[in-house]
């Protein structure tokens, strides 16, 4: 019979723990506020990076690989999207074999206001952090997700909303201070 360590570390000593807990929360708060417009998360996903590709739109395995999800993933949020009327799936002209996915105009009216949900979700959750711990932060997840070949990481930082900036506020040097404020 194994033997039971005397002493193990408690749960909350854990760094992802923390990392967890807290994207729960956070991607559970913003999950809330794009269903009042009618879309899951992971719709909210496709639809923004459709935003970004412009009238050209993408394809779904570019798509599926910008995002680090599978192709079936992916085709099934565009069929519920275009269920939805918010994405339009179209032949490639220059492969009609390909589907190329662009938003609607419905889909380009509703994503600058899932935008500004998620920019406020942002804001409330992170201004208290001060720029300098939430660039580190932003440092460290992307450098995971790179060293663990997670998925594409996008050059640039994240955004920060500008009338947020001046809420900045130190944690002190050791990081074991509260926001305040």
């Amino acid at each position: 019979m194994q033997r039971r360590p005397e002493r193990i570390s408690t749960l909350e000593s854990y760094l992802a723990y923390w990392v967890h807990y807290v994207g729960y929360r956070l991607s559970h708060e913003l999950c809330r506020e794009v269903r009042k417009f009618g879309v899951t998360a992971a719709e909210w996903v496709v639809l923004r990076k459709l935003h970004e590709s412009g009238e050209n739109g993408s394809m779904p395995s570019h798509l599926a690989a910008r995002l680090g999800l599978t192709r079936s993933a992916i085709s099934k949020l565009a069929k519920r999207l275009e269920a939805k009327e918010l994405i339009n799936r179209e032949k490639s002209l220059p492969d009609r074999r390909a589907k190329l996915l662009t938003l609607t105009t419905l889909g380009g009216i509703l994503v600058p206001r899932l935008a500004a949900l998620a920019d406020e979700t942002n804001a409330r959750n992170f201004r208290g952090a001060g720029l300098a711990w939430r660039e580190k932060i932003e440092q460290v997840m992307k450098w995971i997700v790179r060293r663990d070949r997670l998925r594409f990481v996008p050059p640039g930082q994240c955004r920060v909303i500008p009338e947020f900036r001046s809420m900045d506020v130190d944690w002190g040097g050791d990081g074991g201070g509260y926001a305040q404020g």
